[in-house]
């Protein structure tokens, strides 16, 4: 465990940059195809699509914004179903690009622990733009998210908080991921290790700290002699080092250079020159005039996430707020002959709920597990679908005033299939730098705040102001 002082210890501090002179400078919108919801939780004012349709991309694209977000949802993917979209999403994005006139560069965003599939997405991104007659020279691995205690020092990645120090992220419970795990802490070896050997450690450029706040020039040479997707591992402990990181990637590519990004959530937010929002007030936080009228008086909350943090954050809401926990069962999903009742007793119990306060739906019961990979992905697949169809019953019958989910792959699912929304509009985030509420334009929840939450931010509290926040 080390602190913050120990660490950057000799690193001065860098100049102060101002996010509007980077976004005066951008030539491109960013496509930013996020492997799972909680990207958007950095930046706001963004549209998000929830499929890829050449339509759905020009839609976003047409808004004019600097930077749109495609939630693909492939961390929750096998590698071939990950690539598959990533192709998918490129080529679409090309072509709406081509439809409305605007030059496109695209972001891998994934998590800011490591895990995710890498090489596999940033590299068919590479093999697409080459196809297309765009010779990609480097890959930018920038994984810091300083605001949620992920940080990157002379070229080691770690996880932890100002306040209780910090450690390599190789040692910490998110290595140990049973399909993303990894044992490297330094981003050099990483890419060795996820690469099994075909890049080497000696072979990723990294960008220190101290070059990055104190010798612009160096670092916008260093990124300029990038070629043949070298990847480049770049430091990165406070906004203000994205910022610098921003300006020097802009240089770089004005003078002929081609990156594809693969980040953590703040990286978008500094490379688009957008100043972190400050979190949206209970006044800002309400519906849109276009939501469905309701008489419910509190909001959904349905919890995916399984990691420690979200469950003392749910235990706390439901002490400040009593607020009733439906569990659904997962052994009561899985069992045919259970099933169809135990889903409609969910909704009808939280539906019921709706009409007092707040409700909380909860995956809960016995451990199944399956007796091979094949069938525990038919187990999750079996309970997702049990999830979203509690969510669209809820809504069907008495419409939420807000909708909370917590959980990557949850957030996803209840987001696209669950409320059925394809196209919405990030607002901003609902606690500092992270949280991120949406704004759905379309589907049976149109107007209804959609709140992003992910399983692994935030303080055991954090839940329960969120949700005090939006009941106003």
């Amino acid at each position: 465990m080390k602190t913050m002082d120990e660490l950057t210890a000799g690193v001065p501090a860098g100049p102060a940059v101002d996010p509007a002179d980077v976004a005066a400078s951008l030539t491109r919108a960013l496509v930013v195809l996020d492997d799972d919801p909680t990207g958007t939780q950095s930046v706001a004012d963004l549209p998000v699509v929830t499929g890829w349709s050449v339509e759905d991309l020009t839609w976003a694209l047409s808004t004019g914004a600097p930077a749109v977000y495609v939630m693909t949802n492939s961390r929750s993917l096998d590698p071939a179903d990950a690539e598959r979209v990533n192709v998918e999403v490129v080529t679409n994005a090309l072509a709406a690009a081509e439809r409305v006139g605007r030059r496109v560069a695209f972001v891998s965003r994934s998590d800011s622990t490591l895990r995710g599939h890498f090489p596999v997405e940033p590299a068919t991104i590479a093999d697409l733009l080459e196809r297309a007659g765009t010779r990609v020279d480097g890959i930018v691995l920038s994984p810091a998210f300083p605001d949620a205690g992920r940080i990157t020092v002379h070229g080691t990645h770690y996880a932890g908080a100002a306040a209780t120090g910090f450690v390599p992220v190789g040692e910490t419970e998110f290595a140990d991921d049973k399909t993303f795990g990894y044992t490297a802490s330094a981003l050099p070896a990483w890419v060795e290790e996820k690469t099994a050997g075909a890049v080497r450690a000696d072979d990723v450029i990294v960008i220190d700290l101290a070059a990055l706040r104190t010798d612009e020039d160096a670092v916008v040479a260093a990124l300029s002699a990038a070629r043949n997707r070298a990847p480049i591992a770049v430091d990165c402990v406070e906004e203000n080092d994205l910022l610098l990181l921003a300006r020097a990637l802009q240089r770089a590519e004005d003078a002929g250079s081609t990156f594809v990004y693969r980040v953590g959530p703040p990286f978008v937010r500094a490379r688009i020159g957008q100043a972190p929002r400050a979190p949206l007030t209970a006044a800002e936080a309400r519906p849109a005039d276009f939501a469905p009228e309701s008489d419910a008086v509190g909001g959904l909350v349905v919890v995916g996430s399984h990691v420690g943090l979200t469950g003392r954050q749910v235990d706390a809401l439901r002490a400040a707020t009593a607020t009733p926990e439906i569990v659904l069962d997962v052994p009561s999903v899985l069992d045919p002959a259970r099933r169809d009742a135990h889903v409609l007793a969910v909704a009808e119990r939280a539906a019921e709920a709706l009409g007092d306060g707040n409700a909380v739906v909860r995956r809960g019961g016995a451990f199944v597990a399956g007796r091979d990979a094949e069938e525990s992905l038919d187990f999750a697949r079996r309970v997702s679908a049990a999830v979203v169809e509690v969510v669209q019953r809820i809504v069907a019958a008495r419409c939420p005033r807000f909708v909370i989910a917590k959980g990557g792959i949850t957030s996803s699912d209840v987001a696209s299939r669950g409320l059925g929304m394809s196209r919405a509009l990030v607002r901003g985030p609902m606690l500092p730098g992270i949280v991120s509420l949406w704004e759905p334009q379309d589907g049976p929840a149109a107007g209804v705040p959609y709140i992003v939450f992910a399983g692994n931010v935030g303080d055991d509290d954090s839940l329960a102001r969120v949700v005090t926040t939006l009941n106003g």
